[in-house]
């Protein structure tokens, strides 16, 4: 009998003897079970699924780079556009503004022109007034100075129809 080192005793008695007996039978049972080979294949379907994750997360990134890239297209284009409209609104505003001061500029010279021919008609007017006035001041003088002389002549009939020839001539 093979016997070991402690004590003397038989191998059999030995719990280490029934340890590995046990152990070298499980891996019997494993191994007839295709233990290795279920594990293995666990193994291989969890690496494939991760490779699978990763090449969706890879797509997924292609996906949102190309997503962003649209995007950032876009503002770029929204922004030139945007740009566009202010500096169309700059031109329109401008021309509002240029139009308005021009027609600002047309009304006030047409007003002045009216008041220029308003002061000259007013001016017209007052030196018909004077001219008028002074007419009759002299046709007064006139008929005072004829009066006094024809006074001694005594020739009031004619004076008078000389006055009124004199009126229509002046007017």
């Amino acid at each position: 009998m093979i016997t070991l080192a402690v004590a003397g005793e038989p191998f059999w008695m030995n719990p280490t003897f029934w340890v590995g007996v046990a152990f070298a039978i499980l891996l019997g049972i494993m191994i007839r079970a295709k233990v290795p080979a279920t594990i293995t294949g666990a193994l291989d379907a969890r690496s494939a699924a991760i490779k699978a994750e990763l090449d969706e997360a890879k797509r997924l990134r292609e996906e949102a780079e190309k997503l962003l890239a649209d995007y950032q297209k876009k503002h770029a284009d929204a922004e030139t556009e945007a740009q566009s409209i202010i500096d169309n609104a700059r031109r329109e505003a401008e021309a509002f503004a240029a139009e308005t001061r021009k027609s600002l500029t047309e009304g006030l010279e047409r007003r002045t022109k009216m008041a220029e021919d308003k002061i000259a008609r007013a001016e017209a007017q007052a030196v018909s007034e004077v001219r008028s006035t002074a007419v009759d001041l002299a046709v007064a003088a006139a008929e005072r100075m004829l009066a006094e002389k024809m006074a001694g002549a005594g020739g009031t009939g004619m004076i008078e129809q000389s006055i009124r020839d004199l009126k229509g001539r002046l007017n």
